[in-house]
């Protein structure tokens, strides 16, 4: 079976996103807003302020697919930072001016109305220099909630993952290919890379810590991308409504490996939460982890120690990110809700144990 292609660059965008609208757009203006955000934001009259400013609408001429979603970045940068500012408890409604912009971009990206992962990071990046990778050191952020590098690392960590996934997926299309023509010989080989790959992703979320304090984390920026709850989007639905706030489970990185290799999650609402956390995916990241969903299952045509190897490096990867949650997140804090809404720390767990379980004996 022949997998769908993607944008060349796994799930990040094939070419680099916008920083900046182009001179003489009528989208310009949120680009300044963009950049005085983490200074906005230490105004207690934040909302006030910016429920008052009207954005430039999406107009009917033809947009870019990349202006497009810098604009979703910076609506939804704006609308998580009114709902969800540090200090103040969470609103309740999205003024019009915020709701109707960020609703209008949603729709044209297939997507719930909310800041997800997309829009944190597989659309908020950019390189120093074009002409080298997309590695930390040669990128930054295009939209922060806070003046601190701690968030910055925090994205850019993920988008470096992100870039090595890229790998992953040109293996697993070649081992769809050995699949096809039940050459073992090929399988093997390409299970050994993607293994590779895992490991380097694996490398790579060991650096947190580096550049990013976990009291810093808590109290300052994560509190930006929690869910919605109960909010109404004036001038768009009368009735509050209920989102899932930006979180690693909405990248297509993990549900891709878990989809090639069967791992058989028992169903749960864990199973559900991660099974809507595609809701919040760009749709043709969905439409390529239900294609991988599709291929055979690998593993009657895998050596054992090829096999397990791999979903071992899959299991150390869920560890490292467990260890974070819990030094990140549940030392701080009280309510056992991710940012997603979820109680993490049980989920995450069991997800290592069935994944080390579905070894080959």
């Amino acid at each position: 079976m022949k997998l769908p292609a993607l944008e060349g660059r796994g799930f990040l965008p094939g070419e680099d996103p916008l920083d900046r609208f182009p001179a003489g757009s009528p989208y310009e203006p949120l680009d300044e807003l963009g950049r005085d955000l983490p200074s906005l934001l230490t105004d207690d009259r934040f909302r006030e302020r910016i429920a008052t400013i009207d954005l430039p609408p999406l107009g009917d001429e033809p947009v870019s697919i990349a202006e497009l979603r810098l604009y979703y970045v910076r609506v939804g940068f704006l609308a998580s930072a009114f709902i969800n500012q540090v200090g103040l408890p969470p609103a309740r409604v999205l003024p019009r001016r915020l709701a109707i912009p960020l609703c209008e971009v949603c729709s044209r990206l297939d997507r719930p109305p909310i800041l997800s992962y997309d829009g944190y990071a597989l659309y908020n990046w950019k390189r120093f220099r074009r002409d080298e990778p997309v590695t930390l050191g040669n990128i930054d952020t295009i939209q922060n909630f806070v003046h601190l590098y701690d968030e910055h690392w925090f994205i850019l960590v993920h988008v470096e993952i992100e870039a090595i996934a890229a790998e992953t997926l040109e293996h697993i299309a070649k081992l769809s290919e050995g699949l096809d023509q039940k050459d073992h010989a090929m399988i093997n080989q390409e299970i050994v890379e993607i293994k590779k790959s895992v490991s380097r992703m694996i490398a790579v979320l060991r650096r947190i810590p580096e550049k990013m304090d976990p009291a810093l984390y808590y109290r300052t920026f994560r509190p930006y991308i929690r869910f919605f709850e109960g909010v109404i989007y004036e001038g768009v639905a009368e009735k509050p409504l209920d989102y899932r706030g930006e979180t690693g489970a909405q990248s297509g990185v993990i549900p891709t490996l878990v989809a090639l290799l069967k791992i058989p999650h028992r169903p749960s609402a864990l199973t559900d939460h991660l099974a809507e956390m595609r809701r919040f995916m760009p749709a043709e990241h969905r439409r390529y982890i239900e294609r991988v969903e599709a291929l055979e299952d690998p593993r009657g045509h895998a050596d054992k120690g090829v096999y397990n190897e791999l979903l071992e490096a899959l299991a150390t990867f869920r560890e490292i990110h467990l260890g974070f949650a819990r030094e990140y997140i549940a030392r701080w804090v009280v309510d056992p809700r991710g940012t997603g809404g979820t109680p993490y720390l049980e989920w995450l767990g069991r997800l290592i144990d069935e994944t080390r379980a579905h070894k080959i004996a």
